[in-house]
């Protein structure tokens, strides 16, 4: 396994926005993490990018083993030849990543001098080719530009080339195709696939929409509350979910041929870190609740190969 998160809880003060994660993604592999803004997803990126001390968090159990080793006790300085090297990043907003005041492919050409130690002339061509491989029009003249020359669609994929130019193992992309219009995205979600199969690398793929998760995913991890509720293989999960947060997540997945109105929404909100109810935290908005579920946190069960937290089922029944 390339990465692998065990039972991992973080906190912040005496909140505790993840609380035993456990979920796994090998190279050439596309694990998605999916659900509703607040159920921990970008958390669980910032634990393995070793961010969270920048944010005033840190890792209260558990563990992060990347290639074998255990990250969770690495100083940052270690972590800044793995972070944008051998793990990259691509975020949700490229004008974040992006200097406004500096040339893009000279942003995308410092990555390969930091990461594999190539001169700038060296960089530069590693540069134009990258940007040609992401499909960027016209390479040697973009490299030229600056980012607000560019449109959403070029800049996410000049931030996919800054993700690779340091020859990562491992991408985690988190809601890459936010604020593109439909036909970008999917030729971002695209992209992404190509390059995990064509490389062998790693892919965390961080969303909200079940959709992109069944058409890209080789397996899924659907997260509410910082928990992981059920994880399995993506067919598995769709052909039969089990956890009321997943089937509900599905129902809200557009169907050609739907009547006018029939799109059902999932009730209530996602609670905060700071007011979580008690037991099960999905039983508030849950349409098969029962009286244990109020009571108490239902455990973690696998069997054969998929895992789920739910009273629903063997091993954990009232």
């Amino acid at each position: 396994m390339l990465l692998s998160v065990e039972n991992l809880r973080i906190g912040f003060g005496p909140l505790e926005p993840l609380v035993g994660v456990d979920l796994g993604v090998d190279k050439g592999e596309i694990l998605g993490l999916v659900g509703e803004s607040g159920s921990g997803k970008s958390m669980t990126a910032m634990s393995v990018m070793g961010l969270l001390p920048l944010m005033g968090g840190r890792i209260k159990q558990g563990r992060i083993v990347f290639d074998g080793t255990d990250l969770t006790g690495l100083g940052e300085k270690a972590y800044r030849k793995l972070r944008g090297g051998r793990i990259a990043l691509i975020t949700q907003n490229p004008m974040t990543s992006l200097d406004p005041v500096v040339r893009v492919g000279r942003q995308i050409d410092q990555t390969a001098e930091l990461h594999l130690g190539l001169s700038r002339k060296a960089a530069k061509a590693r540069t134009i080719e990258l940007m040609d491989r992401m499909r960027i029009p016209a390479p040697q003249h973009t490299y030229e530009q600056f980012p607000h020359q560019l449109s959403g669609g070029l800049r996410q994929r000049i931030v996919i080339a800054m993700a690779l130019a340091g020859d990562p193992d491992l991408l985690i992309a988190d809601e890459p195709t936010t604020a593109l219009d439909v036909t970008v995205q999917a030729q971002i979600i695209q992209l992404l696939v190509e390059l995990v199969r064509d490389r062998g690398l790693g892919l965390v793929l961080i969303t909200h929409d079940m959709g992109v998760i069944a058409q890209t995913c080789d397996r899924v991890a659907v997260m509410y509350c910082g928990r992981v509720v059920e994880y399995g293989p993506v067919a598995t999960i769709f052909d039969d979910p089990r956890h009321p947060y997943t089937k509900a997540l599905i129902s809200c997945i557009p169907q050609v041929g739907m009547a006018p109105g029939s799109l059902t929404g999932i009730p209530g909100m996602v609670p905060s870190a700071r007011d979580m109810p008690p037991g099960c935290r999905f039983n508030p908005r849950c349409d098969s609740v029962m009286d244990i579920c109020r009571a108490r946190e239902p455990q973690i069960n696998t069997e054969a190969g998929r895992s789920v937290a739910c009273f629903l089922y063997a091993g954990d029944r009232p």
